[in-house]
């Protein structure tokens, strides 16, 4: 009976029930109708025959006992047989079953053709509303083959039906986020193609003019081996923006497992300082770690490492001679907090809600190094561990970037 779950089904199965039972009761009705009619011509007849005996001067008393003489004889069955009574004669030359049967057929004929009609009725107009639903139905799934997810099928409600419909559903969801996924590789794709062309393109244009210098001038040694360091810069310029893209898209494209594991925080900061401090010597800066040894945090080791790394490089390009570049850290009951912190020039309150945007670079600028990648990166990191990424700077007293890692489920 699993198709009265079913509201319509079992609305129309109902309903043929109480036809069913409203049918009977018009059976009976007719019925005693016609009972009631074959009694009523049953006494005219009995009331004409004793009124016919008594004109013929029959007793009364004889009269009355002839309606409850139950014993045939032969005499009786030879006198119906003379006048056309017997049980071979045909219905309609008895006018007793003529005024009692041909009513009780018509009664129960019409009674008949109004159930066979409300019945076929009905049913005509619960197969063409469920034909409606099922073209509805068919739409819908025929826009959800064609991308289009607009419709929905009305999944509400126990039945078969519905139950499909809801699987339906679930399926077009499933091919709704396919498709959005799809959508989303195609134009990150487009993207990060035009990025790393506009990217690409100033570098590649300043090493084919030092070629030509260097062609050119292939006999001054110093102009040579000038434009000799500055391709060296351009390529290692090239190729760090390549690899931040690329690290970049297996982010996105969630291809990076990370191995999180308990690490020491004084370890990923001294390896990741470790990757900038000839640069900071050369440039006259100092990087300083101050912070306890022993703590740990839960992360993926390497992928800190470059997140800290990004964040330490970001600091020694908008930090002047002398500045100095300080990563701390400390513990809160709920997190572990890593601050890279310079005294360099500060982010502009105008540019402070756009620097983790790619290659987003400020106005104030100017020629300082970087293609605006290693924060983004930074922060996608750290948001993919499940942490978080904030920044705070007064412009012209430098910038606190802060990497928080929740620990309520790695301890």
């Amino acid at each position: 009976m699993k198709f009265l779950y079913e509201k319509q089904t079992r609305r129309f199965y109902i309903f043929l029930a109480v036809l069913c039972v409203l049918q009977i009761f018009l059976l009976g009705v007719c019925g005693a109708v016609q009972t009631w009619g074959i009694r009523r011509v049953l006494v005219e007849r009995e009331l004409a025959a004793v009124s016919y005996l008594l004109e013929e001067g029959v007793p009364p008393a004889v009269a009355a006992s002839a309606w409850n003489h139950t014993k045939v004889t032969e005499e009786g069955e030879e006198l119906l047989e003379k006048i056309g009574h017997t049980t071979h004669t045909q219905s309609y030359l008895l006018l007793l079953a003529e005024q009692t049967s041909l009513p009780l057929i018509l009664s129960l004929l019409s009674e008949g053709i109004l159930f066979g009609a409300v019945l076929l009725g009905s049913a005509g107009l619960y197969f063409q509303r469920r034909e409606k639903l099922y073209e509805r139905a068919e739409k819908v799934v025929a826009q959800y083959g064609d991308n289009r997810f607009d419709g929905h099928l009305s999944a509400e409600g126990p039945g078969a039906v519905y139950q499909l419909f809801w699987r339906i559903e679930q399926l077009a969801l499933s091919l709704q986020a396919k498709s959005e996924m799809e959508y989303k590789a195609k134009e990150f794709l487009k993207d990060m193609i035009s990025d790393i062309s506009h990217q690409l393109k100033t570098p590649l244009a300043a090493l084919n003019m030092y070629m030509e210098i260097m062609t050119e001038e292939a006999a001054h040694e110093e102009t040579v081996k000038k434009f000799t360091e500055k391709s060296m810069q351009s390529l290692n310029r090239m190729e760090q923006l390549i690899q931040s893209l690329l690290k970049i898209a297996r982010l996105d494209t969630g291809n990076i497992v990370f191995e999180k594991r308990r690490c020491f925080v004084a370890e990923i900061a001294a390896e990741a300082a470790a990757d900038f401090l000839e640069r900071g010597k050369r440039e006259g800066k100092k990087i300083l770690l101050d912070a306890d040894l022993e703590e740990t945090v839960f992360c993926d080791f390497e992928w800190t490492k470059e997140a800290v790394g990004n964040l330490v490089k970001n600091a020694l390009d908008h930090t002047e001679r002398g500045g100095i570049i300080r990563i701390s850290w400390k513990r809160s009951p709920a997190m572990v907090c890593l601050n890279v912190e310079d005294n360099g020039y500060g982010i502009a309150p105008e540019d402070i809600h756009h620097i983790f945007k790619r290659f987003y670079r400020s106005r104030r600028s100017g020629s300082r190094q970087g293609a605006g990648l290693g924060l983004p990166l930074a922060k996608l990191i750290v948001e993919d561990q499940g942490g978080n990424l904030s920044v705070q700077s007064v412009l012209g007293e430098g910038a606190v970037f802060r990497m928080a890692f929740f620990e309520s489920d790695g301890i």
